[in-house]
């Protein structure tokens, strides 16, 4: 009767579905200074190593002033964060505490041995009738512990009433498809579920749910209200098989969620590192499709800065040195994260190639634009495509460390949610210091430095 009992936290339903409602980015005005300046940052997973590392960019963003803007700095600028593992730790907590952040992150999460904590709760007999049950496993231990001692107990909702800059786009992976699953209110539409509800420190537990160490997050496919109907991106990106394969693919895993019920009526949600370990995937997304965050934006965007946060390391290997074939756990591990970290590399390229592709498209649109104006007579102007703003895209990773022993040491440090002090310090500084060094940021504040002394 006790092992019956215990149950996962389940997603609730959507009654009513209200396109401008729930926690998503606002819709863009006319005129939106917030815009000018648009800063997208890429969290990526590497447990409390990536944590530290963001938290390290996260304050020297804050130590750097807005040019032309007393008492505000650049963190104050930031728009959108995306996340990964345990990179979504350090952007749930920011977009819930916001400037808090700098006061208690160190001592609530940080500085715990969140891992051993874990381990403690699955050994304690309390616990043991919940774990014998079949729907309810060790991820939903880790929720437990996330949001009573890191997240308050947060829900979605509490994000939409602070109304708070910057979005949090939490990411996890889904089992079945291998899709990217972010945790917002239009991807919880089509689950037909309301994300106001659902705890962020689920949210945060899915987005970190490691194979094989952590059970995956399990969510209800609710059917959907009678107003609903999949959004037009969706439905146009069906229609571009052979034209526009990556595209069509993307409708296609959120379509099933729609279309197909009866053969997904659960969702499993892993790591959101299986998918894209950078968090960079959403943000690319989100400046394609046509009803995207950034591709709303172009027009009022004068600096788009993307700032991409990469905890990846290199520990020495020893598989090589053995005759004899790794094991099961060698090889459980080493395909749960080759592909990882392989991907990481492609993702960054697709984003600068993407952004670069948009910039000559604009850069063309312009000089055929001077072209009628100079020997047309009928005043006609060419639809605008691509954007007239520059970009700055800015990775920081632990390659870019000069010295050499020291970067020897960061890339050695293991993937867990427990670090010494030394090691959790080295990793906020090392943060700071690749942000503060980087000649692509030196770059963007001499920019914004320029344009407003021009003006």
């Amino acid at each position: 009767m006790l092992t019956a009992c215990a149950h996962y936290a389940e997603n609730v339903p959507l009654h009513t579905y209200q396109p401008d409602s729930g926690y998503m980015y606002p819709a863009p005005l006319e005129t939106q200074e917030q815009d000018k300046l648009f800063i997208a940052l890429a969290f990526s997973g590497g447990g409390t190593r990536a944590a530290a590392l963001s938290y390290g960019v996260l304050k020297e963003l804050n130590a750097t002033p807005l040019p032309g803007n007393p008492g505000f700095t650049l963190l104050d600028e930031v728009d959108l964060i995306s996340s990964v593992s345990g990179g979504s730790f350090t952007a749930a907590y920011y977009g819930l505490f916001h400037k808090e952040i700098f006061k208690d992150f160190e001592s609530r999460f940080l500085h715990r041995d969140i891992q051993g904590e874990l381990m403690r709760k699955l050994y304690n007999p309390v616990n043991w009738f919940k774990l014998a049950s079949p729907y309810y496993s060790r991820i939903d231990l880790a929720q437990e512990l996330y949001d009573k001692t890191v997240f308050n107990s947060a829900v979605f909702e509490n994000l939409v009433q602070e109304g708070r800059h910057p979005f949090i786009a939490l990411n996890a992976t889904n089992m079945t498809t291998g899709a990217q699953f972010t945790f917002t209110q239009p991807q919880f539409d089509i689950v037909g579920s309301d994300l106001g509800q659902f705890t962020v420190g689920r949210a945060v537990a899915a987005s970190s749910a490691f194979p094989f160490l952590l059970s995956p997050v399990s969510l209800l496919n609710h059917p959907s209200p009678d107003q609903y109907a999949l959004p037009l991106d969706v439905v146009n990106g069906l229609k571009d098989f052979g034209i526009n394969n990556r595209r069509y693919f993307w409708a296609l895993n959120r379509a099933e969620y729609q279309n197909n019920k009866a053969g997904h009526p659960y969702i499993h949600l892993m790591d959101g590192g299986l998918s894209d370990n950078l968090g960079l995937r959403y943000i690319i997304d989100e400046y394609e499709c046509a009803s995207g965050l950034l591709f709303q934006r172009k027009a009022a965007m004068q600096h788009l800065v993307v700032i991409v946060v990469n905890a990846k390391t290199q520990p020495l290997e020893s598989l090589d040195r053995h005759e004899k074939p790794p094991g099961l756990m060698d090889v459980a591990y080493k395909t749960a994260t080759v592909s990882m970290d392989n991907y990481s590399f492609e993702t960054v390229q697709a984003a600068k190639e993407l952004l670069s592709n948009s910039i000559k498209a604009g850069q063309n649109v312009a000089a055929c634009q001077k072209i009628l104006d100079t020997h047309g007579s009928d005043g006609y102007r060419i639809p605008e495509t691509g954007h007239n703003f520059d970009v700055h895209f800015i990775e920081l990773n632990f390659l870019q460390v000069k010295d050499a022993a020291l970067r020897k040491k960061l890339l050695a440090l293991p993937t867990n949610f427990s670090l010494k002090p030394k090691e959790v310090q080295l990793l906020i500084d090392t943060g700071k210091s690749l942000l503060g060094e980087s000649h692509e940021f030196e770059d963007l504040l001499q920019t914004l430095s320029q344009n407003h002394e021009g003006k």
